[in-house]
Formats: structure tokens, sequence, C-alpha cells
């Protein structure tokens, strides 16, 4: 069986150039994280993989609980639900995501460290960062006792481990081999 973000990727994409041709980015990057949600509900999952609901009914359920739909965005949904594709949501509102930042130049970061950061140190980060990967960039951060100190930073595919313990691991390494 492919992969779920494989299977999702044209949906993902084909709303992508739809909205980015229409300057909709915003508005359909709301419109799929809504029906994600929606999708991701355990009660609305037992109904999306009922044999015996008809697809156009699994899609007006979606419809019905996502209130931010627009007229292209229902459409959307009834396409979906024609292939039985419509537990995708999630994978596709995650690749949208990812593609809307690209086509932003933004990235997201993740910063771990030891201990919270300042904003100072916040902005030094991402002000490097921004350098290095020539991106506007977004900051999440979050505090890792066991780094011991320092910083792990992903940004996207990219992870730069400069930790005490990611630099004790290393030097373990090298002695071992």
């Amino acid at each position: 069986m492919a992969e779920l973000s494989t299977v999702a990727r044209p949906y993902a994409k084909a709303a992508f150039e739809y909205a980015l041709s229409q300057g909709k980015l915003a508005e359909w990057s709301k419109m799929l994280a809504g029906a994600a949600n929606a999708v991701s509900d355990p009660a609305v999952q037992n109904v999306l993989s009922n044999p015996a609901v008809a697809q156009e009914d699994k899609a007006g359920i979606v419809i019905d609980i996502c209130k931010n739909l627009d007229d292209n965005g229902k459409n959307y949904v009834h396409t979906l639900s024609e292939v039985s594709r419509l537990s995708l949501f999630p994978q596709i509102a995650e690749q949208f995501e990812t593609l809307k930042a690209e086509q932003e130049k933004m990235v997201e970061v993740e910063i771990t460290s030891a201990y919270e950061l300042t904003k100072a140190q916040q902005t030094k980060l991402a002000q490097a960062l921004q350098k290095r990967l020539n991106r506007e960039i977004k900051i999440q951060t979050q505090v890792d006792k066991s780094l011991i100190g320092g910083v792990l930073i992903h940004a996207g595919d990219t992870v730069i481990d400069g930790s005490v313990r990611g630099k004790l691991a290393k030097l373990a390494e090298a002695m071992n081999s």
C-alpha cells in the first residue's frame, strides 16, 4: 500500500495551485486545516470508514462540519469523496502548508534548548538562520533538559545539533571507532 503522503500529494498540489492562481492561499489554508480537524475526529473517522455510508453522504457530513468552506472548497470535498480520499485531509493540509511556506519563502524552525531562550537569543538565532537558509523564519521553542546545554535546531529537513549531548555522542563515536 502506498504511503498516505504519496497518495495525498497530487490533491495537495492541485489545491495549492488553484489557491495560488486565485490569490487565496490563506483562505485555502484555513479551509484545509478545518477539514483536517474534522476528519481527525474519531466519530467522523468511523463514518468515513463505514462502507454502508454513501460517498455523497460522507461528503455532506464533512461539509456540514466545516463551516468555512466556500463553493470551491465544497467542490473539492466532493471530488475527494468521489475517489474515497476524504480521510487524507490531514496529509493534504500538511503538504499544502509546506508548499505555501515554500512559496512565501518561509520556514518554520523548531529550536530545542536545555534552558529557556531569551527574546534576544531567539532574535539572534532567527537572524543567523534567515541568513543561512535565505528564508523568512518562524520560530517555535521548547526546553529539553537532557540536552545538557546548547540547542538542537530543526528547519524542514535540516537538523543542526549544537547540543552538548550531541557533541558528547559524536566524541564517544569517534573514540569507539
